[in-house]
């Protein structure tokens, strides 16, 4: 009870007895807002105060005016105030007699349960404060190590009404503290501030908020006293305590709460060592486990890898044998974290999960421990229905099973929110059902959704009520029973009602979700216009929260194919409302997109200037404080910070803007004005179903060609089959390249879409998309009424070029690159291609300025020499004459890495220069070409649908250059040797990098061996390497011929190709 109000009490008591006869009905009239039970309670006690002094009279008035009030409240209570009294002063003489053993005590509180309630906490704080006030010191010192000792007991009493027990354990430590003060007995003080804290901690009745917060300060006031020099075992002690309540905390940042718990655990076990105090020990590990699980701040893969290895630590003590039921618990704790686990192969996550679970469940048994049963079976049931080994019949089958043991335990009465969230689960399960008839299971999991909602309802639990909107508005989509239009307008209202809690600043990223979700319901009721606002409002989403919705790797890819399906329903959306311009809009988005969160996710340190990362790091803060004020529900005023939110994002994204290379928007108009009429532009775009083409030029709107499904799939199977004999079987793929490209020409109807084309066209531009970077699409065989080989760039004199899109094409116009007279080189810098340039490099320096040049050759072409890291600063630069290069050429081998394609690169006589490094460090800001005369050069990622930004031409690009010359698979040194020779000629003739190559490309393909020849004496190859290749074609003539074409498969000559500005 409040002190105050019990002061208030007795001053009214104290106005009773002393007023004149008659007057006592006017001074409670005065003073009704104190006319209750507690006062009743209050007057019994002081009445037998009163007798105790010896003033009987007094007494029985009080006691009889008590009873009178009593009946006006309409009181009837079993126990009498006198009879809480007795009972006090029978606990506390017990607990002196006895010195607080619970064996004693214990039996005296079972059997007056009746008597354990507010009428106790109400009788011990009128009976300590006034007898505390009464006593000699010595004696209240004595009764108050009994209070303490009662506040200790019964705190820890397992009968009785808990909530109870805890406000009289609260009020007995309050009336010790008055005579155990801080300057008087400091340490009974701190041992009294520890006790009341761990009661508040555990309170019941008043704010959760409030209690935790006294709590925490009761803790801090303890560790005033317990330091670690004076009081060791008692600092660790509370300092765990303490962390359990940050770890609870309510009020406060959630990440500062967390990492205030966990510098308190990790305080703690500085005492608590495995060795002086093992049992502590493993508690601490085991809380510190919990902590590091929930943790916001760091790596979300680094506090898993913690918390697991925390378990690991708690399960040396805690062993089955030992403590058998602390073993389970860990067990459970341990599953949970292996099944959020980002590290390490999810399949052996999850069987580890399994199997501590079935390990708890060794001990949790229903008998025994029915509630912790229910709960792991409802846990296991969790991994049973993510696991990746087995038969997916067989694990949902067994999760089915779980969740329904799980149900036997958490019933609607007992534990309604418990018995809710295992019904959205087994909803979820019976969604996902193989076996057993599809419209049965979908049945039952609509059933089982509307049972978790009677209790997730949007009043009182709206983030579980979004949830299990959205849940079910899934299986309503997916319905066999009933009419199709009906359960479509059913999954529409159940989206709808979702986004009524998963708002854009509450909960972005579920309001993405929702959004992406409802969209295709409308889709599939054809309600177009519909489709596209909400396709619309979700992508204007994603994007304003950029790098925010960044995670582990497997959850990033996730999301990232998730928000491409997402721009692919726009796209189409788009299409159908007979709107291609802003189709076209949306793939370049979609496009550009992918590339930020690149460059955010791989570079921002090394892209922004440290004040700007500065700013940015503090906009990322605000920005998350404020996301978690409005998802906790602790915005005072919600639209204010709502409108805050979005102003953070704006000015983060625009802060951004200024130093990315690319745009997240796009817009077609100022594109279309860069293009002359004599170039198109023929973009693809490969949506869930279907390819499309985009045909841009610079007179009306796009031109947009679309597959059959049919065609879609045989473009996979084509793709699949063509990288598998590539990388399985090279000596097939190569003999087979021609008739693969001819098939390739077929499904994707090149020659159908060439019609559409403006006759003025004479230059062609390529933007690929997803896998088909990997296809040399500028050689793809065309038909023709002469019979002969006739290709795709063969039919464009100005050119057919790549972009990787419409914004960096544009971009790349922008750039302004005149000159073209220094070169920088990387010359054979493994030993293996030492002279197998045959003196191409040699012959190719002759047409650039030699004092303004630099050649790297062999041991001293290393990546240490291109990017120089400073002793004292550690900083990396790169070559000074790197930025003033026109021309950057690479002689050596490359390497594609499918598994991590940042790390793709080229090899250098020291190590490896990777994707991730040339976009980070290379300003290449004078540059025009840069050709990569290697291996596998112009292939991107195309395993992830979001990355296919991730190769060497783009990185090029990106640090500056205008064009980039790569290749798509593996080339031979001696041909690749010929083709620069000869593309480095004609680029000193004709001064246009797409024709040159082009022309460098026809010369191999269809020169004889006699032309090679006749060539040779006129290249500007040295003397030396001129004999020695008029030897090999001689030998090559003898045996083949001086008609062959050596060279005239498209193996090696159609690897080549450019990418960029291409002038």
């Amino acid at each position: 009870m409040d002190e105050n109000l019990i002061q208030a009490y007795l001053e009214l008591i104290n106005k009773l007895l002393n007023c004149p006869n008659g007057e006592e009905a006017q001074i409670l009239q005065a003073n009704t807002e104190l006319v209750d039970a507690g006062l009743v309670k209050v007057m019994a006690a002081v009445s037998e105060q009163i007798a105790e002094k010896g003033n009987g009279n007094a007494a029985n008035w009080l006691k009889n005016f008590a009873a009178e009030i009593a009946q006006m409240l309409g009181m009837t209570a079993s126990t009498t105030p006198q009879e809480y009294w007795q009972f006090l002063l029978e606990v506390l003489r017990t607990i002196s007699k006895s010195n607080g053993n619970p064996k004693v005590v214990y039996p005296l509180l079972q059997a007056n349960l009746d008597k354990l309630d507010d009428g106790l906490t109400q009788i011990v704080e009128v009976w300590a404060k006034q007898t505390l006030a009464e006593v000699e010191p010595q004696q209240a010192q004595s009764i108050t190590v009994d209070l303490v000792n009662l506040g200790n007991l019964i705190q820890q009493f397992p009968l009785g009404n808990k909530a109870s027990n805890l406000e009289t354990a609260i009020a007995c430590y309050h009336n010790a503290l008055d005579i155990y003060t801080r300057e008087a007995f400091p340490e009974d003080w701190a041992m009294t501030q520890n006790n009341l804290a761990a009661a508040y901690s555990n309170r019941i009745r008043g704010e959760k908020a409030d209690n935790l917060e006294d709590a925490i300060a009761c803790y801090q006031n303890a560790l005033d006293i317990y330091t670690r020099e004076a009081f060791p075992e008692d600092w660790a002690m509370t300092q765990n305590n303490l962390a359990v309540a940050y770890c609870d905390r309510i009020r406060g940042e959630k990440a500062d709460n967390l990492e205030d718990a966990i510098a308190c655990y990790q305080n703690a076990l500085d005492i608590y060592t495995c060795e002086a105090f093992p049992v502590n020990w493993a508690t601490t590990q085991n809380n510190l486990a919990a902590a590091y699980s929930n943790r916001i701040r760091g790596e979300k893969a680094d506090n898993l890898e913690n918390a697991i290895a925390c378990y690991h630590n708690a399960l040396e003590i805690y062993t089955r044998e030992a403590f058998p039921v602390n073993w389970a618990m860990t067990q459970n704790n341990l599953a949970l974290a292996y099944s959020d686990r980002i590290r390490g192969e999810k399949a052996d996550n999850l069987e580890n999960a399994i199997a501590c679970y079935h390990n708890a469940l060794e001990i949790y048994t229903r008998e025994a421990f029915p509630v912790n049963w229910a709960t792991t079976q409802n846990n296991l049931a969790n991994a049973y229905s993510n696991r990746i080994r087995g038969e997916m019949a067989d694990n949902l089958e067994h999760a089915i099973a779980c969740f329904q043991n799980a149900l036997e335990i958490r019933t609607r009465e007992a534990f309604p929110v418990n018995w809710a969230t295992t019904q959205n689960n087994l909803a979820n399960a019976y969604s996902n059902r193989i076996r057993g008839e599809k419209a049965d299971n979908l049945e039952d999991a609509i059933a089982c959704f509307q049972n978790a909602l009677e209790i997730y309802t949007r009043e009182a639990f709206p983030v579980n009520w979004a949830m299990t909107q959205n849940n079910l508005a899934v299986a309503y989509k997916n319905r066999i029973r009933g009419e199709k239009a009906d359960n479509l307008e059913n999954a529409i209202a159940c989206y709808q009602n979702a986004l009524d809690i998963y708002t854009r600043e509450a909960f972005p990223q579920n309001h993405i979700v929702t959004l992406f979700n409802l969209g295709l319901a409308y889709q599939n009721t054809q309600q177009w216009q519909s489709a596209y606002h909400t396709f619309s409002a979700a992508i204007d989403t994603v994007e304003s929260l950029r790098e925010e919705i960044l995670s582990g790797d497997e959850s990033k890819q996730k999301l990232a194919e998730e928000w491409n399906k997402l721009y692919c329903c726009m796209v189409d959306t788009c299409l159908q409302l007979k709107q291609p311009i802003e189709a076209l809009e949306y793939a370049e988005r979609s496009k550009n997109r992918n590339l930020v969160e690149q460059i955010l996710l791989q570079d921002s340190h090394t892209i922004f200037p440290p004040e700007v990362n500065a700013k940015l790091a503090l906009l990322s803060d605000e920005i998350a404080k404020d996301q978690q004020q409005i998802q906790q529900g602790k915005a005072k005023n919600y639209r204010e910070v709502a409108k805050r939110l979005e102003e953070l994002r704006s000015r983060r994204n625009q802060l951004q803007d200024q130093y990315l290379p690319v745009g997240s928007s796009f817009r077609f108009d100022p594109f279309q004005q860069t293009l002359d009429r004599e170039t198109a532009v023929m973009e693809w775009y490969i949506s869930s179903e279907t390819f499309f083409v985009f045909i841009i030029t610079n007179a009306a709107s796009p031109t947009v060609w679309q597959s059959t499904p049919e065609d879609y799939d045989k473009l996979l199977d084509w793709a699949n089959t063509y990288w598998q004999t590539y990388n399985q079987k090279p000596e097939t793929w190569s003999n087979q390249l021609t008739e693969a490209l001819e098939n390739l020409a077929q499904i994707l109807h090149i020659e159908d879409i060439l019609k559409l084309l403006p006759a003025s066209c004479n230059r062609l531009i390529l933007i690929p998309h997803r896998f088909l970077h990997l296809f040399p699409l500028h050689t793809l065989p065309i038909a023709n009424a002469h019979h002969s080989p006739t290709y795709l760039f063969d039919l464009f004199p100005g050119g057919v070029s790549y972009a990787p899109s419409c914004q960096l094409l544009q971009q790349l116009q922008t750039r302004q690159r005149p000159y073209f007279d220094r070169l920088f080189a990387i010359q054979t810098p493994t030993e293996d291609l030492y002279e197998k340039d045959f003196g191409a490099v040699g012959a190719i320096k002759q047409q650039f300025i030699q004092s303004e040049s630099e050649i790297l050759k062999e041991r001293k072409a290393t990546k240490s020499a291109l990017l120089p890291v400073d002793d004292t600063t550690k900083t990396i630069t790169q070559h000074e004459k790197l930025a003033t290069a026109h021309c950057l050429l690479f002689f050596c081998h490359g390497y594609f890495n499918p598994v991590s394609p940042l790390d793709s690169g080229l090899q250098l006589a020291d190590g490896n220069l990777t994707v991730a490094e040339i976009i980070a460090h290379f300003h290449l800001n004078n540059c025009r070409l840069v050709t990569l005369s290697a291996c596998e050069t112009g292939i991107p990622d195309f395993y992830n649908i979001s990355d296919e930004y991730n190769s060497l031409p783009h990185s090029f690009l990106l640090a500056g250059s205008t064009n980039v010359v790569s290749t798509l698979w593996k080339v031979q040194s001696s041909t690749t040797a010929l083709l620069m020779t000869k593309f480095y000629e004609e680029l000193e003739q004709q001064n246009h990098i797409t024709l040159a190559l082009q022309t460098a490309q026809s010369w191999l393909r269809d020169t004889t061996i006699e032309g090679f020849q006749a060539w040779l004496s006129q290249s500007k190859l040295s003397l030396a390497w001129q004999v020695t290749l008029k030897e090999d074609f001689e030998e090559w003539k003898q045996e083949k011929g001086a008609t062959a074409k050596p060279f005239n498969s498209p193996d090696y000559w159609s690897a080549f190709c450019v990418i960029g500005q291409g002038g």
